[in-house]
């Protein structure tokens, strides 16, 4: 099922979220994350983007959709990178975000076992976003310079969906 997003001033997103402690109920609701992150045209999608105060997100970086349930970063490399970022809470806004270039992040699986990624490039950027979420921390939150967060038009928002549908750069999450 495709669940609403909040609006940009909801208060989940700027709290820490909750430990998931229902398995069962965290399946469900990662099956219908990865539906609404897929229908809004997004990488990667945090259980309080869509007002639910709990430690589970998903990615669909590569097409390849993966849960992380009650997820911890364990490490992060020194080498930062800069890259343009968006949100699917923060609508045709995007800003470049210093990260670090690579990370590991551990974490339970829908099939309740626990497992971990090492990851760089998009996926590394993307897991550090959706982790930001359960921190109630957002993107505009990390960027040096708030000046240059740019607005895009209804028509340049619709145009990267369109560009993502052919094989573009998928940023949003």
């Amino acid at each position: 099922m495709r669940l609403p997003l909040v609006n940009s001033d909801s208060p989940v997103l700027r709290a820490q979220a909750a430990p998931v402690t229902d398995l069962m109920k965290a399946v469900a609701t990662a099956a219908n994350l990865l539906q609404t992150m897929q229908a809004e045209v997004g990488v990667g999608l945090a259980a309080p983007q869509v007002g639910q105060s709990l430690r589970l997100f998903v990615t669909g970086v590569k097409g390849e959709p993966m849960v992380f349930i009650n997820p911890e970063i364990t490490e992060r490399s020194k080498e930062e990178i800069l890259w343009e970022e968006g949100c699917l809470s923060l609508p045709r806004l995007l800003g470049e975000v210093r990260r670090p270039k690579e990370v590991t992040v551990r974490a339970t699986g829908t099939d309740r076992q626990p497992f971990e990624v090492k990851a760089d490039g998009l996926l590394a950027r993307v897991l550090q976003h959706e982790y930001d979420h359960l921190e109630g921390i957002l993107f505009t939150d990390r960027m040096d310079d708030l000046r240059k967060l740019k607005r895009l038009t209804e028509e340049e928002w619709a145009s990267r969906s369109e560009d993502k549908d052919r094989g573009g750069p998928k940023d949003e999450t």
